[in-house]
């Protein structure tokens, strides 16, 4: 059987099967448009790319050192910074710091620059950047770990003088850079002040002038005011307090300009400059710090030079004319990186806050004036950065330096201590110092350095009214006690002999109209006339003879010299201090002359002169007469009593040398008879190579 089938008018026309697209028929319109619509986007994200690394690299171009030394102008900074420990970081690291931010706004900031420079509307010098600088947290510490402790390290500073032999002095210490934190038992020296926060208060554009300080240590907050300061307490509270940080001592840290002293004294101590060149550290410091139109001008004068040796040392030139030139090339290199006279840039032309010499450094705050409300000062104290300078003249090798110093006293320990020691000199110092010439430059001794006494520290506020009136001894009248007298006082002491100004221990200023009576009623004295105090002057051990003879042994060069501040002192002064143990002759003094003095030198010289039978000391060369009979007194009287034929007495005891019994005349050859060696009547054997004039001066005829 079949089915029926369904009824036509039922049945739907079927559809044909839709075939598979072949591989070359062409895409519709729609699909074509597409491509162009990729293709631009990738050229545009191409461009963008290609936009995007040309803007950075010309953004980071813009902060490198080429592109900022590009300005003529700025060829003073460019020139100190090739010779500077940052010589290898691109500007921007430090002027403009990382982030983009940081980098457009510096942009936008200094475009000002690109009109600026070339219509010359800028300042000579060019200022430094004090107030645009970004913070050193950001900036210095990219590189520098702030809590890096560092270990004392030595410096020499070597200094030439202006001498024929440009004589080398050397200064040595070690310098306490210090830092790392409290807590590791740290924490100390130069960088004291990274972990201790200290603000201040600067009254002036280049923070020179700091008038204000407040420091935190320990848990304490301390406010210093300078003594010179006009601040009122509303002023203070109203101004901008900056919180100290690298840049207020590094602030010259890669543009640096020397002092040309500095750089002469270097080079010569690196060999750039021949050191052994007669004359070159004067005529390097005449060229060097004179002041010059142009470039030009200080290159032909500084090559002058060379003509002054060929003029005024022609055989030092004739000799030596490869170290002239060395040395004017030299100079002139010295010149060409410090100072530039179409910008008006010098080394004075920017302050530069390390150390405390060219200037105020280090003494803008530790000058010894700025006090707090109780009278302690921000502590002026040379070991608290570096060790007490040791200094080593011309042909002297250089101290050794102790690493560890002794425990201070408590009174080294007071805040204003350099300003009262000067006040507080006495015989306790010479338990831990040498205190030969104290205030005095020769470097006899410790209180004689000339690294401290020979330099003007005129940044430091010693004399300051409010620290000599904290310093200084107290006034008259006093609440408190004053000092007693360590020596004996007399009828005829006179207390300005060594009280004085400019005396051995200067009183006050306020004392200068002061009697002895005056200061006796204040200091008192329980030693007696007589009596030796404990590390009083000591007594004098032999006869006196009046102030002559005091400096004819005592002075500089003599057999027993004073203090270079006894100088000018009379017999008076010397004998208000020194007494006499006894009138006379004492046990230990000068022997007493055993024989009959006839008069004149020349007897003495005949047996005491150098080579002669009892030659005398090399330091007696130039005495007279009158300076032997002061300390060697006569045991015999001038005139001898008529002797014996035998010239003893009764007892054996010799009067004296023996008269001759006979006249001169013909016969005045003594040693015809009296030759030591085998006369008629010898002389003793102790007389040989004595000549007949020798003979003569103690021996007379006795008629």
């Amino acid at each position: 059987m079949t089915e029926n089938p369904l009824p036509e008018a039922t049945m739907q026309p079927q559809e044909p099967p839709v075939e598979p697209p072949q591989e070359n028929v062409v895409p519709s319109k729609r699909r074509r448009r597409r491509w162009p619509w990729v293709l631009g986007a990738l050229a545009t994200l191409a461009v963008l790319f290609v936009f995007f690394i040309s803007s950075v690299t010309l953004l980071d171009y813009t902060e490198s050192t080429p592109f900022c030394s590009l300005c003529h102008v700025m060829y003073p900074e460019r020139t100190a910074y090739d010779n500077s420990p940052h010589s290898r970081v691109e500007c921007g690291t430090c002027h403009v710091g990382p982030g983009v931010m940081a980098a457009v706004k510096a942009k936008l900031a200094n475009a000002r620059y690109v009109w600026v420079y070339p219509l010359k509307l800028y300042e000579k010098p060019i200022p430094s950047p004090i107030k645009s600088l970004r913070p050193t947290t950001i900036i210095c510490e990219q590189c520098h770990w702030p809590q890096k402790f560092y270990t004392e390290r030595l410096s020499i500073i070597p200094d030439y003088a202006q001498d024929e032999q440009n004589s080398l002095t050397q200064t040595e210490l070690l310098l306490k850079t210090g830092g790392g934190a409290q807590g590791a038992g740290l924490g100390r020296g130069i960088h004291w002040h990274i972990e201790n926060p200290v603000y201040y208060i600067a009254t002036d554009e280049k923070r020179q002038d700091i008038a204000w300080v407040q420091a935190e240590y320990d848990g304490a907050i301390t406010e210093y005011i300078s003594t010179d300061s006009t601040l009122t307490p509303k002023d203070i509270a109203q101004a901008e307090k900056r919180k100290m940080d690298c840049v207020d001592c590094h602030n010259r840290a890669t543009h640096i300009f020397n002092n040309p002293a500095t750089s002469l004294n270097e080079a010569m101590a690196s060999g750039s400059i021949p050191a052994d060149l007669p004359f070159i550290k004067q005529y390097g410091s005449e060229v060097l710090t004179k002041s010059y139109a142009s470039e030009a001008e200080a290159t032909a004068a500084i090559a002058g030079v060379a003509d002054l040796y060929k003029t005024q040392h022609a055989d030092i030139y004739s000799a030596r004319q490869g170290d002239v030139e060395t040395a004017v090339a030299g100079l002139q290199a010295i010149f060409a990186k410090n100072a530039f006279p179409f910008m008006n840039v010098n080394w004075e032309s920017h302050p530069d806050n390390i150390g405390h010499k060219d200037f105020p450094g280090c003494f803008r705050c530790h000058d010894g004036k700025h006090l707090s409300s109780d009278n302690k000062a921000i502590r002026l104290e040379c070991n608290i950065c570096h060790s007490i300078p040791q200094v080593a003249g011309p042909g002297q090798p250089l101290p050794a330096i102790p690493v560890a110093s002794a425990a201070e006293p408590e009174t080294h320990r007071s805040t204003t201590w350099l300003a009262e020691h000067r006040y507080k000199f006495d015989t306790s110092c010479e338990s831990c110092h040498t205190v030969d010439n104290p205030g005095g430059s020769d470097n006899s001794s410790f209180c004689s350095n000339s690294a401290c006494h020979a330099s003007e520290w005129k940044y430091v506020g010693l004399d300051a009214p409010k620290v000599r009136e904290l310093s200084a001894p107290p006034t008259v009248p006093s609440k408190g006690v004053p000092n007693p007298v360590p020596h004996p006082i007399s009828a005829t002491t006179d207390c300005q002999t060594c009280h004085g100004p400019d005396k051995v221990k200067p009183y006050p200023e306020n004392h200068s109209a002061f009697t002895s009576d005056m200061c006796t009623g204040c200091h008192q004295t329980a030693l007696k006339e007589g009596a030796a105090a404990p590390g009083a002057a000591p007594a004098i051990p032999h006869q006196l003879a009046g102030m002559g003879e005091c400096k004819n042994c005592h002075a500089a060069g003599g057999i027993k010299p004073w203090p270079a501040n006894h100088a000018a002192f009379t017999p008076d002064i010397c004998t208000n201090c020194h007494k006499a143990d006894q009138p006379g002759v004492v046990p230990g003094a000068a022997p007493a002359i055993p024989h009959l003095v006839s008069g004149g030198m020349g007897e003495c010289q005949s047996c005491h002169g150098a080579d002669a039978v009892k030659p005398w000391p090399a330091n007696h060369a130039a005495f007279t007469p009158d300076l032997c009979t002061n300390c060697h007194a006569l045991s015999q009287p001038s005139t001898a009593p008529e002797a014996a034929p035998d010239d003893e007495d009764s007892e054996g005891e010799t009067q004296g040398p023996p008269t001759i019994p006979h006249n001169l005349t013909g016969r005045d050859d003594c040693l015809a008879c009296h030759n030591p060696t085998g006369g008629i009547k010898p002389a003793p054997a102790d007389h040989a190579g004595r000549t007949s004039d020798q003979c003569q001066t103690c021996h007379q005829p006795k008629a």
